[in-house]
């Protein structure tokens, strides 16, 4: 991939965004997108959850409703994706909307992969096939690969992006992160990481990084459950034990916009890029959400 396409921090701000999260059904994506253009919020954030909504889809909707913010999905599993695919698809997202997308592949979730008969035998080399070909696709190249999984004969864009298209994984793992920074320009971090988490996601993403001899900035995205009003500190736990975190620290945040602004602070200075507000599943506003975020948060986090 040529220097063109590796991420640069443009400023030291950190960025914030909001979930959108596939609880909700699609028809509501219309509304909280283009709320969170009008107010003013740096990025919103889709999920591809099996057996919810799709990543591209909702993407794609998300940047034709809006001007300005900046779309995510975090992210798409690649056992369910020929990599062609996926590289036509982002190339297609870039080029209508330029600067404003970002995709993020990962693992998927295994038990779902196995759901649709996907899952693979080793997830890792899936993952590092595939960022390979992607990121050489994105960069206008032409493949002929034989792997254990990615398999392309000839194989080149006819419109390919005109600009900056880096490529993001989702990571958790020691193994998974090295090969995000061996082989991606970027990594998205569960809501299970804590301000230490970070901290260690960017020292093994780090040694991937000189393992594989690639300088540069890596950006790092973290979500960040997060819940508001009255009931936040009920809505918050219950949703930590349902994901088996009850006895997790520094994980989740409920409060007002200064408990909120302080745990995003948190977050950024143990590495963290962009983090991402992620409500609980039981929000009861979500556009509400959206305009907490960017009308009282957003002011208060550097």
């Amino acid at each position: 991939m040529s220097p063109r396409f590796l991420p640069t921090r443009k400023s030291p701000m950190t960025a914030l965004g909001v979930v959108f999260r596939p609880q909700l059904p699609p028809e509501r994506l219309r509304a909280v997108a283009r709320l969170a253009d009008d107010v003013g919020l740096d990025e919103l954030w889709l999920w591809e959850d099996c057996f919810r909504e799709g990543g591209v889809s909702t993407a794609a909707a998300a940047l034709a409703w809006t001007e300005r913010v900046r779309v995510g999905v975090g992210l798409l599993p690649v056992p369910l994706r020929n990599v062609a695919l996926t590289a036509m698809e982002a190339a297609s997202l870039h080029r209508m909307f330029p600067g404003r997308a970002t995709l993020v592949v990962g693992h998927g979730v295994q038990d779902w992969m196995g759901q649709v008969g996907a899952r693979a035998a080793s997830p890792l080399t899936l993952l590092g096939e595939h960022l390979d070909a992607l990121r050489a696709l994105l960069d206008g190249e032409r493949l002929s690969v034989r792997g254990r999984y990615v398999s392309l004969d000839d194989v080149a864009l006819d419109w390919p992006p005109q600009a900056a298209a880096p490529v993001f994984a989702g990571a958790t793992g020691p193994r998974t992160l090295r090969l995000s920074g061996a082989r991606a320009d970027g990594t998205v971090l569960t809501a299970s990481t804590s301000a230490d988490g970070v901290r260690q996601a960017r020292r093994l993403i780090e040694e991937g990084q000189k393992e594989a001899g690639r300088g540069g900035a890596h950006q790092v995205v973290v979500y960040l459950l997060a819940a508001t009003g009255p009931d936040a500190g009920d809505r918050l736990r219950a949703e930590l034990v349902a994901e088996g975190l009850g006895a997790a620290t520094d994980v989740g945040v409920a409060g007002d916009a200064d408990a909120v602004a302080a745990a995003v602070r948190r977050l950024a200075e143990a590495g963290a890029d962009t983090v991402v507000l992620q409500p609980t599943g039981d929000e009861p506003d979500p556009e509400g959400f959206v305009r907490f975020a960017a009308e009282q948060v957003r002011p208060l986090v550097p």
